[in-house]
């Protein structure tokens, strides 16, 4: 599919068939994020996969909580990935600090949505979850107490067929031309 195609069909999966992703398809995600940009090339970023049934619910608790229930969905997925942050290389924390930027933040989130994008092209969904308890996830998957968890990310193959309209704000109100 073209570019324009794999934006409008990428969206925010909260309902997962009863599939397992296959192992090829991990792979690509991970060759795609892999590839993807940074600041100064630091690749701030570690994947732990969740493939296994018992660590994979672990963390699907942990997303949702015994008090606010956000996130039930994520006990559907076949496929939770956690994206840990690594230390910027020395470049990159330097330039961060004189311009007052979190650079692997951004870096972060582009990483995020190249995986997005890719499990989308490869037919699958998935959603970044920004809400879950990190120090029950980071016992999960034993990542050490100085690691942070910035995100989880579901993944599975979607249980509907169809793309919901994208409810967007007006290019007018999105960007101008040379000026604010």
């Amino acid at each position: 599919m073209d570019f324009k195609e794999l934006v409008i069909q990428r969206e925010s999966t909260r309902k997962y068939l009863d599939k397992p992703v296959e192992q090829e398809k991990i792979e690509l995600i991970m060759e795609a994020c892999r590839l993807a940009p940074s600041a100064c090339n630091s690749q701030p970023w570690r994947f732990v996969v969740a493939t296994d049934a018992e660590i994979k619910d672990k963390l699907a608790a942990a997303s949702y909580g015994p008090l606010l229930r956000f996130n039930k969905f994520a006990k559907q997925a076949p496929v939770i990935v956690a994206i840990i942050g690594e230390k910027p290389n020395w470049l990159s924390r330097i330039g961060g600090n004189v311009k007052d930027k979190d650079f692997y933040l951004m870096d972060i989130g582009i990483v995020a949505e190249h995986f997005s994008l890719q499990a989308a092209d490869l037919g699958l969904g998935s959603c970044m979850l920004g809400w879950f308890d990190e120090p029950a996830a980071r016992k999960a998957l034993d990542v050490p107490d100085h690691k942070r968890i910035l995100l989880l990310i579901t993944l599975g193959y979607p249980a509907k067929e169809k793309v919901r309209k994208k409810i967007r704000k007006s290019p007018g109100e999105l960007w101008t031309l040379n000026r604010y």
